[in-house]
């Protein structure tokens, strides 16, 4: 008798379709997306956010205080910082006066690189605290933002704290400096290195 060897299976390997760029999804919506006035929409960690848009109302006085030191950069707000696919507007941000090269190629807004420090006044609530306290810190710090000032109403009585040294690798910052509202705070380093951040700007501390 002879044994026949059975033949093994013929298989093909299975073809998969590409699924769709998740990030270019997220880019694509958020460029389409109509807001109404009042209202800003952010790109922040793989996610679109949208929340109140903020003012610093007094971003006038951090740019006289450029003005007098004779500084070249300018305040901003309302403006789009953009970090690859992230999209930031910050309640305010120093960048070069000079800074057409660091327009993005698609015009929508500044690249992070010229951006030398960020202020975010702490929106109320649960999302609004974790936003800026949280998500945004890890991705300022992702971009190296060299320094980031948080004025937050909501913490105690009211405290400022200036982050500085962003580690890109670890999302974080090395340098955490946080003082009571009514309490002084110099900026340390950066185009508004002696920038006072004090009671004028704060208000006193909160009650309670």
């Amino acid at each position: 008798m002879t044994a026949l060897a059975q033949e093994a299976p013929v298989t093909t390997p299975e073809t998969t379709t590409p699924g769709p760029d998740l990030d270019e999804v997220l880019w694509q919506a958020w460029k389409a997306m109509e807001l109404p006035e009042g209202l800003r929409a952010e790109i922040i960690e793989g996610f679109i956010e949208v929340s109140p848009t903020g003012r610093f109302s007094h971003a006038k006085q951090l740019l006289r205080y450029l003005d007098s030191e004779s500084r070249p950069y300018h305040v901003n707000n309302d403006m789009n910082v953009m970090f690859g696919r992230n999209v930031w507007i910050p309640d305010a941000f120093v960048s070069p006066e000079d800074d057409d090269e660091f327009v993005t190629e698609d015009g929508l807004g500044l690249d992070a690189r010229c951006v030398g420090l960020i202020v975010e006044i702490v929106s109320p609530g649960h999302d609004g605290t974790q936003r800026d306290r949280v998500r945004k810190r890890r991705a300022y710090a992702r971009a190296g933002i060299p320094v980031y000032v948080l004025v937050d109403a909501y913490d105690g009585r009211g405290i400022v704290t200036v982050l500085t040294a962003p580690c890109p690798a670890e999302a974080a910052y090395a340098i955490e400096n946080r003082v009571h509202f009514g309490t002084d705070v110099a900026i340390p380093e950066g185009p508004a290195k002696g920038f006072v951040i004090g009671e004028a700007i704060t208000g006193p501390p909160r009650k309670g």
